[in-house]
């Protein structure tokens, strides 16, 4: 069995594709310098917050970030020090630590949210068009 070729067209739409998301991180990144924050600890904020009360670890913030588990505990520990999140130890489990955001993290946090979600609003008909010709 042959497998099929790529044309011109698919090409053009992969490339157009790839840019408007670099274009929608690039947005990002400048919307989390702006609160005062580096792109990552922005991830890092919004991986704690989407996560279930009490679940986010530093192993899960690293898992999710695709980071070594030593530069995920760093990150955090800068986020710590800047007052952003606090650590907490499972009273079940003294080896555990679960992380949460403090009110000044989301504070910030929903300010960047909305402000890409509205930025995700405005590219969805473009993004949609193209996924749409991808099958």
């Amino acid at each position: 069995m042959s497998q099929p070729h790529m044309s011109d067209a698919d090409y053009a739409l992969l490339a157009d594709f790839r840019a408007t998301l670099r274009e929608f991180m690039a947005f990002s990144e400048n919307q989390a310098r702006s609160m005062g924050l580096t792109p990552q600890q922005h991830q890092a904020l919004l991986t704690i917050r989407g996560t279930e009360l009490g679940r986010a670890t530093v192993g899960y913030v690293a898992e999710r970030m695709m980071l070594k588990p030593h530069s995920a505990s760093g990150l955090l520990s800068r986020l710590e020090e800047a007052g952003l999140i606090i650590r907490e130890q499972d009273k079940r489990d003294q080896r555990k630590t679960f992380l949460r955001l403090t009110a000044e993290a989301e504070s910030v946090l929903e300010s960047l949210s909305l402000a890409h979600l509205e930025e995700l609003g405005n590219l969805k008909p473009l993004l949609l068009q193209m996924i749409n010709q991808f099958c």
